[in-house]
């Protein structure tokens, strides 16, 4: 490639990233129902033709911002998980880092939720392709961290089979990180704190994976 043609690309890539940015971090500030292509434009200060020379539509946008937000989680997941040796210690990490994840970035969680919701045939090569593979990635590492616990004892042998374990305990955290985000108020009217809410939570989860009745099978 040229020295001409490898800057273009360069400048492509940097422009895409502009309107990537902008576009996030009006998703940041206002939602993204709120959100258009003009005001994505205006902030980048493109015009908004140019807009759409790089993203087809305002979904294409989403996608594109969703793809950071799962790689990111996925990132979250596996550090946290490194950073602690028994399997259970890992799990409880990964929660309190999904926790912390969407405390640190709301509109990353929004997303999240918004994917969980999309139920549309994906292309593996487009932005939605790659936010499932970075999801299913992200989920792989709870699996891990589950099938190492149960080798070293951590956690239950009978607690089934751990990808059944692991969709349940994302399912179980994120409605704790839903719940905390949008009634704070009506638990601190039931006395409950933040902090208490969560690490009596993450008790639950410990005592469910280390002690209890036979396994729940699916039906």
């Amino acid at each position: 490639m040229s020295y001409i043609a490898e800057r273009r690309v360069e400048e492509k890539e940097r422009r895409r990233a502009e309107i990537l940015d902008a576009a996030e971090a009006l998703y940041a500030k206002q939602g993204w129902d709120a959100l258009t292509v003009d005001q994505v434009a205006r902030s980048a200060r493109l015009s908004r033709a140019l807009v759409y020379v790089y993203f087809r539509d305002k979904e294409e946008l989403l996608f594109a911002i969703g793809e950071r937000a799962m790689r990111l989680l996925r990132d979250r997941f596996i550090e946290a998980a490194a950073s602690r040796t028994s399997g259970l210690d890992q799990v409880v990490a990964i929660g309190q880092a999904y926790m912390g994840y969407a405390h640190e970035f709301p509109h990353y969680f929004d997303f999240c939720s918004r994917f969980h919701a999309h139920s549309v045939a994906i292309d593996p090569g487009s932005h939605e392709g790659a936010c499932q593979i970075a999801g299913d990635e992200a989920i792989s590492a709870v699996v891990h961290a589950i099938e190492t616990g149960v080798r070293d004892g951590s956690i239950r042998a009978d607690v089934g089979p751990p990808a059944l374990f692991a969709t349940s305990l994302w399912a179980f955290t994120h409605g704790i990180i839903q719940l905390a985000m949008a009634k704070g108020d009506d638990l601190e009217r039931f006395g409950i704190a933040m902090p208490e809410f969560s690490s009596y939570a993450f008790g639950l989860l410990r005592l469910l994976a280390q002690s209890g009745p036979a396994a729940i099978k699916a039906d």
